[in-house]
This record gives structure tokens, C-alpha cells and sequence, in this order.
């Protein structure tokens, strides 16, 4: 059985930092392209990154240049390293693996629980 477990969701001031992390069981996280989503109160589910099988990452652009997505292949770990964080960036976060490997599908093999952050003016 397939889980996606995140980790790391907080409460922060603008311009602070948060590191997410998603544990994968029941498959290996390298198999598979993975990707960060979020969710506003509101609003529609949005890619915020991804990563395909080679370690090659892809970003929407409100991520660009304050965002990192990294996954250790290892232990199944995929992170997202969020700096400059800004207050539309509250969300809950979570961690899938789209059915192809780009920042626009919107089809998914699973999902996991999702993590809130929150950012503060």
C-alpha cells in the first residue's frame, strides 16, 4: 500500500524559511515523477514543483528563485525548501506523484495528507 506522509508545515513571518518534507512506503520514490501542490482557503489546487525520475526539478513560477525541490532517493524522502516566503503562499501543501511529469497535469497515482504553512504579514 502507497503512502505519501508530509512533514515540516508551520506558522512563519514573511521572509522566513520552511523545509517540507514527504515520506514514501509501499513504493520507491525514484521510480516515479514527484511533485509539491498547494491549496489555498478558495482556491484551486496549483503545482508548486516537481521533480522527475532523474532528479531534474520544474517550478510554477510563483516558486522560482525562493523554492528548492529535492528528493533522496535513498530513503524515499522528497523536500521542498521554501525561502522568502510571502503571506499568498499560505496553504496546505502536499506531496503526489502526477501521471506525467510536468507542472500543468493534473492527474495523480496518489497523494498524501497535505501539511498547512502559514505565513504572516
Amino acid at each position: 500500500q502507497v503512502e505519501l506522509v508530509e512533514s515540516g508545515g508551520g506558522s512563519v513571518q514573511a521572509g522566513g524559511s520552511l523545509t517540507l518534507s514527504c515520506v514514501a512506503s509501499g513504493y520507491t520514490a525514484s521510480s516515479f515523477c514527484l511533485g509539491w501542490y498547494r491549496q489555498a482557503p478558495g482556491e484551486e489546487r496549483e503545482a508548486v514543483a516537481i521533480i522527475d525520475n532523474d532528479g531534474s526539478p520544474s517550478y510554477a513560477d510563483s516558486a522560482k528563485g525562493r523554492f528548492t525541490i529535492s528528493k533522496d532517493n535513498a530513503n524515499d524522502i522528497l523536500y521542498l525548501q521554501m525561502n522568502s516566503l510571502k503571506p499568498e503562499d499560505t496553504a496546505i501543501y502536499s506531496c503526489a506523484a502526477p501521471t506525467a511529469c510536468s507542472v500543468v497535469v493534473r492527474t495523480f497515482f496518489f497523494w498524501g495528507q497535505g501539511t498547512q504553512v502559514t505565513v504572516s504579514s
